[in-house]
């Protein structure tokens, strides 16, 4: 298979210049990205156990701080739905019951994580996002969007669950849709119909109209109507005949609670359990969640840059970590590299990291000239936005997509769904990835191949470089190779030979794919030799194998 030059367009000014020459898009996208971004931070802050504030405080801190130091081009900084479960988990675990508490506890993590971040990039840990199989990642945001659900579903219905664990809060969605409180549970399903309707529209100048936001003024509209603001007892639809009537109360507890004053939502950690295992576990979890995911956002973001811009991912991993260290002495969530809002960013004809910056900008001054509007705000229209995500992550599309890759990458996916769901996020993974590296086992990939990659780079001639891959090249193995590929000349011609090959899956096909994809836009060329391999699948990029015949004939195990 060859693999064609692609042409570069050029690139846009960076830095003061780059503003100047793209002022116009830069200041409408980081407009329309804070019409998305507000509803959002508030709902992950409610979501995590931290005051609503606290979202905005990361989203700020991320937008004037970090868009101006990190490696990436497009990305938007914020907090992300992804890490909801650990911050939540974090929260009940150190504070024992005391909100308030677990808050400063989580902060003070937090913080500690954000140094091990700066740590992580200067020490070049970027490219350790390859150690992570697809399969397993997916699996792991899909679990987490499937919590995010169990978790938020109440809140939209108007319902207060019984405290317990996450299989509890799902055993009781019956209950709540049984024992739904009218008037919320209208905001809720109501936010949710549009959610989904513009999901599907196909019409390009509506969407413009970000959907979040008119959940959020429909919210705003139905809370003004059914008084949220004053607590009462009412009858919901009293003149109907087949309606059960019971009462039910509405109130303030109902919307957003916000001080008036800005300054007033700064909280500072307390580090007093630093010395407390779970104080690490917490650490240990936001630290790992966070920098995976900000990373693997970043890369997915790249992929979206018509400028086929490449972020400096460990540039990118300290600067994020700068920024969760000044977010959290101030009582702000952890913030990443976050998608849904860097795609829209991309979407509006972003061009530089100066719409982050306006996004950032917008948020500081919506909160400081109108705190009064956040109030308004009803929850359970916060619910719906999250209760949507949370399908996305978790949505059937995701499934059948897994399962197009390989029936293998299916059971990997849900085994570490299960993981995660029976135990938690990293003990999740981390079954995940045991369950992978046995398959390959299984497979025939030897002891000493899990985690040391055996290949040849060979110039052929001044403008040709052939790669020779011998044995398995497999996600546990390929950073050796990746580092050797990163450090290769651009502009030549590279021939991928896997005559010798045992083993190539997904996650190193998926990688090789992407470096070609880089390499030739540079003005590179890219060439694949070697027999055709058995694959588990149609997929272009689904796991291979060395024929029966081959395996017989040439493989050592090296």
């Amino acid at each position: 298979m060859s693999h064609g030059k692609v042409a570069k367009p050029e690139q846009p000014k960076l830095g003061p210049a780059g503003l100047k020459q793209n002022w116009r898009n830069e200041i409408l996208s980081g407009f329309l990205v804070f019409l998305i971004a507000l509803p959002l931070c508030l709902g992950i802050s409610l979501a995590s156990g931290f005051p609503p504030s606290s979202g905005i405080i990361s989203a700020i801190v991320g937008g004037l701080l970090v868009s101006r130091i990190s490696g990436s081009y497009v990305t938007i900084n914020g907090p992300a739905a992804g890490l909801i479960v650990v911050v939540l988990g974090a929260v009940q675990s150190l504070g024992e019951g005391d909100a308030l508490l677990g808050y400063r506890y989580t902060l003070a993590a937090i913080a500690v994580s954000s140094i091990f971040q700066i740590g992580l990039g200067l020490f070049k840990a970027g490219r350790l996002s390859s150690f992570f199989p697809a399969s397993v990642i997916h699996g792991m945001l899909a679990a987490i969007g499937i919590i995010i659900i169990t978790k938020q579903i109440h809140i939209m219905l108007g319902v207060t669950p019984q405290q317990g664990s996450l299989l509890a809060t799902m055993a009781q969605i019956p209950h709540s849709l049984v024992n739904f409180n009218p008037e919320i549970a209208l905001i809720g399903f109501l936010g949710l119909t549009i959610l989904v309707i513009w999901s599907l529209l196909k019409n390009t100048t509506l969407k413009m109209i970000p959907a979040p936001l008119l959940v959020v003024i429909l919210g705003m509209a139905l809370g003004r109507y059914f008084d949220l603001e004053h607590e009462h007892v009412y009858l919901f639809l009293p003149e109907t005949e087949f309606l059960p009537h019971h009462e039910q109360t509405v109130g303030p507890k109902f919307l957003v609670t916000i001080p008036g004053n800005f300054i007033d939502s700064f909280c500072f950690p307390d580090f007093s359990k630093i010395v407390t295992p779970e104080f690490w576990g917490a650490v240990l979890s936001i630290c790992l969640v966070g920098s995976l995911e900000s990373l693997l956002s970043a890369m997915a973001v790249d992929k979206l840059d018509p400028y086929q811009r490449h972020t400096n991912l460990d540039r990118d991993l300290m600067a994020v970590g700068t920024g969760n260290l000044i977010a959290s002495m101030i009582g702000g969530l952890p913030m990443i590299a976050e998608i849904v809002r860097s795609s829209a960013n991309v979407n509006n004809g972003a061009k530089t990291g100066w719409s982050n910056f306006c996004h950032g900008g917008f948020l500081l001054l919506f909160v400081i000239l109108f705190p009064t509007l956040i109030h308004r705000i009803p929850l359970a229209a916060l619910a719906a936005l999250l209760v949507f995500t949370g399908y996305r992550l978790a949505s059937p599309k995701e499934f059948a997509k897994v399962m197009g890759v390989g029936k293998e990458q299916l059971g990997l996916f849900v085994i570490t769904i299960i993981g995660v769901l029976a135990t938690d996020l990293l003990m999740g993974v981390a079954i995940g990835i045991i369950a992978k590296l046995i398959l390959h086992i299984i497979r025939g990939v030897w002891l000493k191949n899990l985690f040391k990659i055996y290949f040849k780079i060979e110039q052929q001639d001044a403008n040709t470089v052939v790669i020779k891959v011998l044995g398995s090249a497999i996600f546990s193995n390929f950073l050796a190779l990746k580092k050797a590929l990163v450090a290769l000349p651009q502009g030549k011609t590279l021939v991928f030979d896997f005559t010798d090959a045992y083993l190539i899956d997904h996650t190193v096909m998926e990688a090789l794919h992407d470096y070609m994809q880089h390499y030739q836009s540079q003005g590179g060329h890219c060439q694949q030799l070697g027999k055709p391999l058995e694959v588990f699948s149609d997929h272009a990029l689904a796991a291979r194998i060395m024929t029966p015949d081959d395996r017989k004939n040439k493989y050592q195990g090296t």
